[in-house]
């Protein structure tokens, strides 16, 4: 006979209890850089952040704090893709630094988060720009719309490469 195991409601975990509870690993599969506004963006193996620029080489060094950096999850470029009927979105098309494989970026709202060497902090979502519309085509603003991924800011300095972990950092 099967039993059910239920949980007494003083047991049971709180939302905010479960929302700190991130015991996942991500990984870094993909690097980008924009070295100039709407230029290509340039794939690296690896990329230096900083926190008073954000990530060196990127159009958007030395701004605003809240875009610093930009990191979207491998499993939206796939419902993007899906959205447009299509086998995979190539990362660079969508203009993100930072392509993470493993881990659900918006459980990260609001805390802290290590990638490689830099530890980093979730300031936004990262909605999508009516220039979606142009490189993935009619329907690509809509279809990136909810897979976005998120912005952060640099808190404390160091490397990033591709293969490195991401990890929230309850501090």
């Amino acid at each position: 006979m099967e039993t059910i195991h239920t949980m007494t409601a003083a047991a049971r975990p709180t939302l905010h209890e479960l929302q700190g509870t991130l015991p996942f690993t991500g990984t870094v599969t993909w690097i980008g850089v924009r070295p100039a506004r709407g230029a290509a963006l340039d794939t690296v193996d690896k990329v230096l952040a900083d926190p008073k620029v954000g990530l060196v080489g990127d159009r958007y060094a030395g701004r605003s704090g809240k875009r610093q950096v930009t990191l979207i999850d491998a499993a939206h470029l796939a419902a993007v893709a899906a959205c447009l009927d299509r086998e995979a979105v190539a990362p660079d098309l969508v203009r993100r630094n930072i392509v993470v494989s493993g881990f659900n970026l918006l459980a990260l709202k609001g805390r802290r988060f290590q990638v490689g060497d830099a530890l980093m902090e979730w300031t936004a979502p990262c909605h999508p720009c009516s220039r979606m519309e142009t490189v993935l085509g009619p329907g690509g603003y809509n279809a990136m719309r909810g897979h976005g991924g998120i912005c952060a800011r640099v808190l404390s300095g160091g490397l990033i490469r591709r293969g490195d972990p991401l990890t929230y950092r309850p501090d």
